[in-house]
């Protein structure tokens, strides 16, 4: 019975996620002379482009008619020679220049920019924008979102700590997470890591659900879309690049500069690649996570943008069959990618910490004499 729900809701969230994007893919009556599948097929383009984007402001739908939002705005900090701080409602969605301390803002393309009174961008010859930045510190949509599944994992595993402290059994939701919590401990860290475990569980236990949680968000029509940030995946790698790194021991150095049992030729030819490589195991990282969720949330919207344009009998529901195929197994994979994250980051990690035995076998009392 619980399962049965469980499926239940699912469905109900994928049908939930559908209906409110095709909703927000329905295209303005277009004017005379205008060509409406043109209309549409650009405003399904703006709309997939603003749902990978992240935003400063919270955007849960949108009125194809009216060009109304519904939402609410987030705050803008800068920092240009002093501390600016403002709501990002003043851009009115980018249609408005904010002046604070008469200096000029315009929000273009999800970035702010420094500008004129009237707002002018001026392009480089590479044809991007050429003004000046300032430095950003905003609440952006991602960054909500990180901080609210941060709030949230703290609530839910400081409750869960204390009934293990307590020597009691999880309830209610602690029996989902008790599974989860004992396979990455039994089947990630003490595999991959040793006899030192211990030390990293708790990182590969927040990696693991942070990067779960999110993923899943980033299938809910509120446009949420961390784990498609590139800047967010190479965050999240760049911490599992401290951590081994700090934790490497004598041989895992040695191993790197001076690789042990090959001729001294060969040392110097393979220390540099060891140094490459390691800056290619999280560069892996980053994008393998980066590329497999963009890449789910393109297909998706793309499938429920397609039911807009064709708009008939045969291909509504084939498209709308094809978009809850791909969205559950958007579900597979959000853990899949979660999974693997945490799964190198604990092969790395164990590669650093491994101890290396010198001795000779026969001396080893470990190993059985033969």
């Amino acid at each position: 019975m619980q399962k049965e729900n469980i499926a239940k809701f699912l469905l109900a969230c994928l049908l939930m996620f559908v209906s409110f994007n095709s909703q927000a893919f329905s295209a303005k009556e277009p004017q005379e002379g205008e060509d409406a599948k043109v209309n549409t097929e650009e405003e399904i383009q703006a709309y997939i482009d603003h749902h990978l984007q992240d935003s400063y402001y919270v955007n849960f739908f949108s009125d194809g008619e009216t060009g109304a939002h519904y939402g609410f705005p987030l705050p803008v900090i800068l920092w240009d020679g002093g501390l600016k701080v403002f709501s990002s409602g003043k851009f009115h969605h980018g249609e408005d220049i904010v002046e604070v301390d008469g200096q000029h803002y315009r929000l273009y393309h999800s970035h702010i920019y420094k500008t004129d009174a009237e707002g002018t961008i001026t392009y480089n010859e590479a044809g991007f924008p050429a003004n000046e930045r300032p430095w950003d510190f905003s609440i952006t949509k991602n960054v909500l979102t990180m901080i609210l599944v941060s709030i949230l994992m703290l609530i839910i595993f400081s409750q869960l700590a204390k009934t293990y402290q307590k020597r009691a059994f999880p309830k209610k939701f602690g029996r989902v997470l008790e599974p989860l919590v004992l396979y990455v401990r039994d089947e990630i860290a003490k595999p991959n890591i040793g006899k030192n475990y211990r030390k990293y569980t708790g990182f590969l236990l927040t990696v693991f659900f942070f990067i779960w949680i999110l993923n899943l968000l980033g299938m809910t029509p509120l446009g949420v879309n961390v784990t498609g940030n590139i800047a967010v995946t190479f965050a999240l790698a760049l911490v599992t690049f401290i951590i081994v790194q700090f934790s490497g021991n004598k041989d895992y150095w040695k191993h790197i500069f001076w690789m042990p049992g090959v001729p001294v030729p060969m040392k110097i030819i393979l220390a540099p690649i060891e140094v490459l490589g390691m800056f290619t195991k999280p560069f892996a990282l980053m994008i393998r996570l980066f590329a497999n969720m963009t890449a789910g949330h393109v297909i998706v919207m793309t499938l429920v943008g397609l039911i807009v344009i064709f708009q008939n009998w045969i291909a509504g529901p084939a498209f709308f069959g094809f978009t809850i195929f791909i969205s559950v197994i958007e579900l597979l994979v959000a853990f899949l990618q979660a999974y693997i994250f945490t799964l190198l980051s604990a092969l790395y990690i164990g590669m650093a910490v491994e101890e290396h035995d010198h001795e000779h076998p026969a001396d080893n009392e470990d190993i059985p004499v033969l």
